[in-house]
């Protein structure tokens, strides 16, 4: 049967043919026959099925494949780098190697690019542009111009074509990914139709230049308290979709030891600075560079850093980095019953996760680390060490927390190249403790409280309307209920202690919206009436109960 759909079937049978056709001749025949698509392997490829090359590993050949099929599959395998819960370890370590460079365009192809973007002459613009890129990737090119005022620019210029390839491609992935999700195992497992659809909206968020210059904007205002951080200025009158116009960076690349140090600078405290601008930009701001490459940071007088390049950023919400920070800290306890239930928390484990297997893993890691101080510890051993343990449990963290991780990891390879003795944890420590004290300031826990309150107060007030219905079903024998109790007494108490805790604060609810009815008839003068006698003691018994279960949530 053909399971390829019609109208994008006469579309883009030509692509589809390619995609396959690279599969085949890189040996990736059981996934060309799991989606049902070998009628589109040519007749010759089909009667030899030669077998992959020896000299290759599996993942290897699914690099190779990826970088063959071009430039939407080769940022798909970035992102890709970036699930270990989808694919085990010795992809990720391939996938990582993937490499976004092609050869240049003639300037005569990209010129017409960008005088239609900017609506008249090159020459009316600038004063002058290198015809010769000093950049080129898959989806664009880079070239070093100059304004009429003498003010040196880089114009970042989006390939011609390279949006319709994409949405081709982009359409491809979603049928591929719907014929997945009803075949294959990992459909069963996986939502691969809403991972496909997130990295076709992250593909197209990267070939809007507009959003880089913007994510260049926030950068700076973020950065503004650092000093020797640089973030150069966009020139929005110049800018669009297609073509980006930025401040040209000169400087020394940030590898470059022996150039730093003969300019008179010294390599551990620029690493020291790097430091404080990714801790700040993942903790403080939850926006973050995430393709941290030697190319992309530069060093100015004065110890400066800037940052260039800001088409793949990073997005850290306050909860993520709340259950980041907390990961890190029963981490640091070596706490592994801690860490099993902070990944329960963070929602990483999914159901049915076999919680004690789990945190024996945990637990071979920590003792891996135990008595080490925190400065031997390395970002890149650790996370190699979790990868197999996300893979066997299918444990799926934010995917920008994993982005998070993989900056980590580039910025440490350099940190060490740099300055051996660099400590990250003593760079991300004051963060960290400022982050907990925010944690528990008087501001966050009276928005908490008071969602919670409100969160409470309409499951009160909707439960009788739920309720009545299933004990309906129940008297009719519509269904029943079977309950099979496999627990230890650890967890019964556990159990027992989130119901006290539950009836407590379903009865906070009630005492606040009963009393909220009742605040129109207090009446403080005296002698007080019954009712003020009646609502002033509950109005007392309230706070106790609602201090008594913060002080327990907290506890």
């Amino acid at each position: 049967m053909d399971v390829l759909r019609p109208a994008r079937r006469v579309r883009h049978l030509r692509r589809y043919r390619e995609i396959v056709q690279i599969l085949a001749k890189h040996g990736f025949w059981m996934i060309i026959e799991q989606l049902g698509l070998t009628h589109l392997v040519a007749w010759p490829m089909r009667l030899r099925r030669k077998p992959p090359p020896p000299t290759y590993t599996l993942a290897e050949r699914f690099r190779l494949a990826l970088e063959e099929l071009g430039p939407t599959f080769i940022k798909l395998g970035q992102i890709l780098s970036t699930r270990p819960d989808l694919i085990p370890p010795e992809f990720i370590a391939e996938l990582n190697k993937l490499q976004d460079r092609v050869p240049p365009l003639p300037w005569d192809i990209m010129r017409p690019v960008v005088e239609e973007a900017l609506g008249r002459p090159v020459e009316s613009v600038f004063r002058h542009i290198d015809p010769e890129p000093i950049g080129s990737a898959s989806l664009g090119q880079v070239y070093a111009a100059e304004l009429p005022d003498g003010s040196e620019v880089v114009v970042k210029v989006q390939r011609p074509g390279i949006r319709h390839t994409i949405e081709v491609d982009l359409e491809i992935l979603q049928d591929l990914a719907a014929i997945a999700q009803e075949r294959t195992s990992l459909g069963e497992v996986y939502n691969l139709v809403e991972i496909a659809e997130d990295f076709a909206f992250t593909l197209r968020n990267e070939l809007n230049y507009v959003r880089e210059g913007r994510n260049a904007d926030r950068f700076r205002e973020n950065m503004a308290e650092l000093p020797f951080v640089y973030v150069p200025r966009v020139y929005w009158e110049f800018t669009s979709e297609r073509v980006l116009v930025l401040e040209r960076i000169r400087g020394i690349k940030i590898d470059d030891v022996e150039a730093i140090r003969a300019a008179g600078m010294d390599p551990g405290r620029i690493i020291l600075h790097a430091a404080d601008m990714i801790v700040k930009q993942a903790l403080v701001d939850g926006f973050f560079h995430a393709d941290p490459h030697p190319g992309n940071f530069y060093v100015l007088p004065g110890h400066t850093i800037a940052m260039v390049d800001f088409g793949l950023v990073g997005y850290l919400s306050v909860r993520v980095r709340e259950d980041l920070v907390r990961l890190f800290v029963v981490s640091v306890l070596l706490d592994s019953e801690s860490i099993v239930d902070q990944l329960i928390r963070m929602s990483a484990a999914p159901a049915g996760v076999d919680r004690e297997r789990l945190r024996r893993d945990v637990e071979r890691i920590l003792i891996h680390y135990y008595g080490l101080p925190l400065k031997y510890i390395r970002a890149r051993e650790v996370i190699n060490d979790i990868l197999p343990i996300m893979y066997r449990h299918h444990l799926a963290l934010p995917p920008d927390l994993w982005l998070l991780g993989k900056t980590l990891m580039m910025w440490e390879g350099l940190a060490y190249t740099l300055y051996p003795d660099f400590d990250f944890f003593a760079v991300a420590d004051p963060y960290v403790r400022r982050f907990l004290k925010q944690l528990r300031s008087p501001k966050v826990l009276v928005r908490r409280v008071g969602t919670l309150a409100t969160q409470w107060g309409t499951l009160f007030l909707e439960t009788p309307q739920h309720i009545r219905p299933l004990l309906t079903a129940l008297e009719r024998g519509q269904w029943t209920l079977q309950v099979r109790q496999q627990m230890e007494r650890s967890y019964q108490a556990h159990l027992d202690r989130m119901t006290k805790r539950l009836a407590i604060s379903i009865l906070l609810a009630a005492l606040v919206i009963g009393l909220g009815g009742l605040i129109p008839a207090l009446d403080l003068r005296w002698p007080w009436p019954l009712s003020t006698w009646l609502i002033l003691p509950g109005f007392l018994v309230t706070l106790v109960l609602s201090l008594w279960w913060l002080w327990s949530v907290l506890r």
